[in-house]
């Protein structure tokens, strides 16, 4: 299944031409509104230092389940 997305306005200028890969493997920072200080107190809180790191932690990915059942249960 073939998925497009614009990721321009999702991604500091500096990513918006990578592949998807190359951002996955990217500083967190990489991500629009995600600060070099936030970046660093998600590596020293959670151990995150790439976006993948971020979209793969337990955490983050339980929050993002429990929201998804929220709206499907409205």
């Amino acid at each position: 299944m073939a998925v497009s997305a614009d990721l321009a306005k999702q991604l500091d200028k500096a990513y918006e031409n990578l592949t998807v890969a190359e951002v996955l493997d990217a500083p967190v920072a990489a991500l629009s509104g995600v600060s070099e200080g936030d970046a660093e107190k998600l590596a020293a809180a959670f151990g995150i230092k790439t976006v993948r790191d971020l979209g793969t932690n337990k955490y983050f990915r339980l929050a993002a389940a429990l929201t998804e059942l929220d709206a499907a249960a409205k």
